[in-house]
């Protein structure tokens, strides 16, 4: 399957005035970065810009302000790191309304080969509503645009989607076009056997994501806090474990659309069960390990035994597309995390092509050191579902065919 969408390889962008959609999105704790990788992420197409002698824009989101300008939520730590990490001056054009009278200033005088980051796109209430008259400022800097945010593309707000109305030359950065070449080939054409891994803790959130993978793969594997309802909807006693009892009757109908297409479907034949719930939520916890037929009244599972370990890592093993979304349970105990660490073990074990879709996932296979051990990790965790989903998403519907 061809990508379909003009990437920027397609052109050379020598001159122009480049405004490029970054994931700049990055943890920070007392105005220090924790984490860059989203930062290291968005590298390679600014380098491929500055190489081409563009001018280039960056602009981007940074967790949620919700009275207007805050100053916690200011890209200027960013600016710093990306002039260290690209070895030349980044202009932090420090703007609350963003496309104000320094960031004009600041676009003019760019020589090619020049990088300016532009403020913070939610200071402005418009960024999130996609309203024109923003969308109009930011397309009024720039002869091009180029999405690189995969994890904000499933949003329609101006910087994404709106802006285009305004700028006819688009494109997908390097991180985006990698994105949509291995979760669309992913779901669309994967080499079989395909097997996706479904986890988190509720039902509600990946509705639409069962049904769709189920008119796809060839192994479902449900594990997670979601796989209760699953049980529950097969007659067995749960206990105090999380359960969406709304849900039962979907539950079943999805095991109904299972066999008719002919799909395995997996769930946990044991559970790793507590009495109470640790607090803080990484404090030692006693487990007992009970099959899911006999879970104690008194107790609730919260990651899946050794038996579904072995289970779910054989149907891994026999696969050649593996995709998975949510940990097997609650993965930020290290008593609970047993289960999500044999998938992730299981994954980076495999041949396969193994892609993590973002989120909770994600951050347990960094946090396991297993990251290079898999063929892609998804920047986006809401997007990445979304497109699991089967949706298209604003920020890349609105950019031009190849």
């Amino acid at each position: 399957m061809g990508l379909g969408k003009k990437t920027i390889d397609d052109e050379n962008y020598a001159g122009k005035r480049v405004l490029v959609r970054c994931d700049f999105n990055v943890p920070m704790k007392d105005g220090v970065i924790t984490n860059d990788n989203r930062i290291n992420a968005a590298l390679p197409t600014i380098k491929k810009l500055i190489a081409d002698g563009a001018k280039v824009i960056l602009c981007s989101h940074l967790g949620k302000p919700k009275n207007g300008p805050e100053a916690k939520f200011s890209l200027a730590p960013v600016a710093v790191r990306l002039s260290e990490k690209l070895g030349q001056p980044v202009t932090f054009a420090d703007d609350d309304n963003v496309v104000g009278e320094n960031a004009k200033a600041a676009v003019a005088t760019m020589g090619n080969g020049e990088v300016v980051l532009l403020q913070n796109t939610r200071f402005r209430k418009e960024e999130t509503k996609n309203e024109p008259a923003f969308s109009e400022e930011l397309a009024s800097l720039a002869d091009a645009y180029v999405d690189d945010a995969f994890g904000s593309c499933h949003r329609a707000h101006c910087s994404t989607a709106g802006v285009t109305d305004y700028i006819k030359d688009t494109a997908v950065g390097y991180l985006m076009e990698k994105e949509i070449k291995y979760l669309g080939n992913a779901v669309n054409d994967p080499e079989r056997p395909f097997t996706a891994i479904l986890g988190g803790a509720k039902v509600a959130d990946k509705l639409n994501v069962i049904s769709n993978l189920l008119e796809k793969v060839d192994t479902l594997i449900i594990g997670g806090g979601m796989a209760y309802t699953f049980l529950k909807a097969q007659g067995y006693e749960i206990g105090k474990s999380l359960c969406d009892d709304s849900k039962l009757d979907y539950c079943k109908d999805m095991m109904a659309k299972a066999k008719e297409k002919g799909v395995k479907l997996l769930l946990p034949v044991d559970a790793a069960c507590i009495k109470d719930f640790p607090d803080p939520i990484d404090a030692p916890v006693d487990t007992v390990i009970v099959p899911v037929t006999a879970i104690p009244a008194n107790m609730e599972g919260c990651d899946i035994g050794p038996e579904t370990m072995k289970l779910f890592a054989d149907a891994v093993k026999a696969s050649k597309t593996v995709v998975w979304n949510g940990p097997m349970g609650v993965f930020e105990n290290p008593t609970l995390a047993a289960g999500t660490l044999a998938v992730a073990k299981a994954m980076a074990e495999s041949d396969a092509t193994t892609v993590i879709g973002g989120g909770d996932s994600a951050a347990a296979v960094q946090q396991m050191g297993l990251g290079d051990k898999m063929t892609h990790i998804s920047t986006g965790g809401g997007a990445s579902l979304e497109y699991l989903e089967g949706k298209e998403l604003p920020g890349i519907a609105v950019i031009q065919k190849a």
